[in-house]
C-alpha cells in the first residue's frame, strides 16, 4: 500500500475511534442552589446570631457570585451589608472558607494581592456552599464581634449555623 493512502486510514480510524461531539465537553449541565434553600440558609444565620446576641447581615452568592438572598437583622450597622456581600463572594469565587484565606494570607502561603482583589474580603465569616463535590455559591455572615481569632469568629459560626440547616437538603439532592 502507498504511504499517503495508509496515511489516509490511520486519519479515517483514529477520527472514528474519537467520541461523538456530543460527548465532548463542549456544554455540561451544573446545579445550582434554590432561593428556598438559600433564604432557609440565610434565616439560620440570622437566628444563630439572634442567640448569641448580635444583630448582623447575611448574604448568599450563587457559583456565579452573584446575590441570590440578603437579609439585614433590625439593629445591624449599615456596613454589614457590603461586608456579608464580599465574604460570601470572596468564599465563592476562591472556594476557601474566608477565615482559612485569612489565616493563609497572614502565614504568607498566599500572595499580598489577594487581598486587594476587587470584591475581596479576607476575614471570617464567608464560607463556601457545597453539596456532593460541587460548588453551589457562598455564604457571608457580619455583624458579630470578631472572636479571638479568625479562624473562630461569630460571624464564620452564624453561617456554619446557617450551612448546617440546609445540609440535609444539599446532600439529598439530585
Amino acid at each position: 500500500m502507498h504511504d499517503s493512502i495508509k496515511t489516509i486510514l490511520i486519519t479515517v480510524l483514529c477520527l472514528l475511534a474519537q467520541p461523538a461531539f456530543a460527548e465532548d465537553d463542549s456544554l455540561y449541565t451544573s446545579r445550582s442552589l434554590s432561593l428556598e434553600l438559600a433564604s432557609k440558609a440565610a434565616d439560620g444565620a440570622i437566628k444563630a446570631c439572634r442567640k448569641r446576641g448580635y444583630s448582623v447581615a447575611v448574604a448568599v452568592v450563587d457559583r456565579g457570585g452573584n446575590v441570590t438572598v440578603l437579609l439585614r437583622d433590625r439593629f445591624a450597622g449599615p456596613h454589614t451589608i457590603e461586608t456579608a456581600i464580599r465574604k460570601a463572594w470572596t468564599a465563592n469565587s476562591f472556594r476557601q472558607s474566608t477565615a482559612v484565606l485569612a489565616g493563609m494570607l497572614k502565614e504568607g502561603r498566599i500572595p499580598d494581592q489577594v487581598q486587594h482583589n476587587p470584591g475581596a474580603l479576607l476575614v471570617g465569616g464567608g464560607l463556601v456552599i457545597t453539596a456532593q463535590g460541587e460548588t453551589l455559591g457562598g455564604i457571608g455572615v457580619s455583624g458579630a464581634p470578631p472572636g479571638t481569632s479568625e479562624r473562630d469568629s461569630i460571624d464564620g459560626a452564624c453561617a456554619e449555623a446557617g450551612l448546617e440547616t440546609i445540609w440535609e437538603d444539599l446532600e439529598l439532592a439530585d
